[in-house]
């Protein structure tokens, strides 16, 4: 007789407040869903870190959520996704789904923009990884990429400036080049961007599509729960719990924020 994991939590990672993009969107497909959140805060941001030491960090994180019984386990970077995701789930096995940010996006693509041309905005890991061009070139279906690393984005958000005048000053800068101009839609290839997504519609006069990860991963989530038959049974609002490699204010007030409720947020030292 099998053993019902149904009930199980959902885990996601980052190495900060950008995966609460994701989790948020989850939480409004899945609210009955229990969800284990950790974002690692010690060694944020990703996007300036070596390949070795973001694998060496998923795996870590990877564990430990599997310690927490988590069924699937989402990796909600794009930078670890680019660069871990092979090696967490070959880590992990049999014994949790593991799931990306960047597969689901581009399936999206493969439905809705043959013949397009499409912008990447990214962390210089995720641009330099060639990930997205790779797997939109095995597509086959016409899609002209460019892409453009924004490394300070990342930084601004996580310190809380998105809802300042100094964000559109950085986007004025990054958004105002060639690579990101005659565009149909632009791609948010970092999960803290579309905390600033309105302020990035409003700079193409509303006139580019803006794709939006979060939303998309949490349908794909959604869609494997339902076809494995893992959606949580249990009647009501789901759990949700945050742990943080090392406390910051900048982390619980967001948290707070996209939420609109007290959190339970608990300091776990993964790298003590």
């Amino acid at each position: 007789m099998s053993i019902d994991h149904s009930s199980n939590p959902v885990g996601i990672f980052d190495s900060g407040i950008g995966g609460l993009t994701v989790a948020k969107a989850l939480v409004e497909q899945l609210p009955n869903e229990n969800i284990i959140y950790f974002g690692d805060t010690a060694h944020l941001p990703y996007g300036d870190k070596s390949t070795a030491a973001i694998q060496a960090y998923a795996v870590k994180i990877a564990h430990m959520l599997l310690q927490q019984n988590c069924k699937l386990i989402l990796i909600a970077c794009h930078t670890a996704s680019s660069a871990a995701f092979d090696l967490v789930k070959e880590y992990i096995g049999s014994k949790a789904h593991v799931m990306n940010v960047i597969d689901p996006t581009v399936n999206h693509l493969k439905k809705s923009y043959a013949k397009k041309n499409i912008a990447l905005i990214a962390t210089k890991a995720t641009v330099n990884s060639n990930i997205y061009k790779k797997r939109i070139d095995e597509l086959n279906i016409d899609i002209h990429l460019k892409s453009q690393a924004t490394p300070i984005l990342a930084s601004a958000i996580e310190e809380g400036f998105h809802g300042k005048k100094v964000i559109n000053a950085i986007l004025e800068e990054y958004l105002s080049r060639d690579t990101l101009q005659n565009i149909d839609a632009l791609i948010l290839g970092c999960t803290h961007y579309p905390v600033i997504k309105k302020n990035i519609a409003h700079f193409y006069n509303n006139k580019v599509d803006i794709i939006d990860p979060s939303e998309i991963v949490a349908f794909s989530v959604k869609g494997y729960l339902e076809k494995n038959n893992l959606m949580n049974k249990n009647k009501g609002q789901g759990a949700k719990h945050f742990y943080i490699s090392d406390y910051t204010e900048t982390f619980e007030a967001n948290t707070r924020l996209f939420f609109d409720e007290e959190i339970c947020l608990e300091h776990y030292p993964i790298w003590d």
